[in-house]
């Protein structure tokens, strides 16, 4: 049985008979160009720092996501990876009559929500996954949970196609766990609005652009007194010492993140265009640094070929209900590798 997230090697090694640092992996959408040096050198020289407890408060990290948002440093959460920020607004949401959810939807967030045995109301999206569906009346007393760029369509929503959910949901939780991979000006990020709307939580991460999966750490930015109550329901130190000076080193790599945006653009252009060539196949249109690609054959067998003949894994659709053994998601990565997994795929 596949697993329910991308990036397990370990299984996928065990399916190719092979170890899995031989793997060419495009089922976890992390940024191949990473992680920045300066987050390497940031974390070889506070190695020393393992001999202490992390500041309890965070405030040089809180500082450093403030500082990049233009927000002031108590509307900043930081955390053990998104994911863990992401069961406290699920502890929230439980709470409300229901939180409604555009499916296909990232599986964690079923967890988040009946983890509290919240209920869940869904939404599809439906090929070509270009516009998202309208939402009953009357739910101002329920949640949101929506993540934008959306995963695994990669539709963009913009910001008045979200704005008008505050008004009318009682907590909107939105991920913006890719947002950064898109340029400043193309961004449709709701953290602008944040002060303005106390029921909303924006979630980030370090995970996908800055190449950081192992090291778990993300942040949330939300009202100041929202995050004091999260932070009576949680572990002391959550995030690692390593963790929060190698945050604050990716927050300061601007040629990194230049490059990054650049290398994307182009990219997931031919690779889109690549796919799309191929008979059977339709990729859909992303804003993030994977493609939805819909099979006109069993996706599963496809998957199998490419470990066994060619060490290559792709992420399946068997955990999205709505998408099932006829879609697979594909990470953006370089040319070179995008190319191998072509050539596999045509092979």
């Amino acid at each position: 049985m596949s697993p329910s997230h991308g990036g397990n090697l370990s299984w996928a090694a065990s399916l190719a008979g092979c170890s899995p640092s031989h793997l060419l992996d495009f089922s976890a959408s992390i940024n191949p160009m990473g992680p920045p040096e300066a987050v390497l050198v940031a974390i070889q020289n506070s190695l020393q720092q393992l001999l202490s407890y992390p500041n309890p408060d965070y405030s040089q990290l809180c500082d450093a996501i403030a500082d990049y948002h233009g927000l002031s440093p108590q509307w900043v959460l930081p955390g053990n990876g998104s994911a863990e920020l992401l069961t406290w607004a699920g502890r929230e949401l439980a709470a409300l009559p229901q939180t409604h959810l555009f499916t296909p939807a990232f599986g964690d967030y079923f967890r988040a929500i009946r983890a509290f045995e919240g209920q869940i109301v869904t939404h599809p999206l439906t090929p070509p996954f270009l516009q998202i569906p309208e939402l009953p009346n009357g739910s101002g007393q329920s949640g949101l949970l929506i993540n934008n760029p959306h995963n695994p369509t990669g539709l963009l929503r913009t910001c008045d196609e979200l704005l008008p959910y505050l008004n009318q949901f009682a907590l909107v939780v939105v991920d913006e766990a890719f947002m950064d991979f898109l340029p400043p000006e193309e961004q449709q990020s709701l953290i602008d609005s944040i002060e303005q709307y106390p029921n909303l939580v924006i979630l980030r991460s370090f995970t996908k652009f800055y190449s950081l999966p192992g090291l778990r750490i993300g942040y949330a930015i939300a009202h100041p007194d929202r995050l004091r109550l999260w932070r009576t329901w949680r572990d002391p130190w959550p995030v690692n010492q390593l963790a929060v000076v190698a945050a604050i080193a990716a927050l300061q790599s601007k040629e990194f993140q230049a490059k990054t945006w650049i290398w994307l653009n182009n990219t997931r252009c031919q690779l889109w265009q690549s796919l799309n060539d191929i008979p059977h196949f339709t990729p859909y249109p992303s804003s993030a640094n994977y493609i939805l690609v819909n099979s006109h054959f069993s996706v599963g067998q496809l998957q199998l070929r490419l470990l066994k003949h060619h060490q290559i894994l792709i992420r399946d659709c068997i955990s999205f209900p709505e998408l099932g053994d006829h879609f697979f998601r594909i990470a953006v990565r370089t040319l070179e590798d995008n190319q191998r997994l072509i050539n596999a795929i045509l092979g």
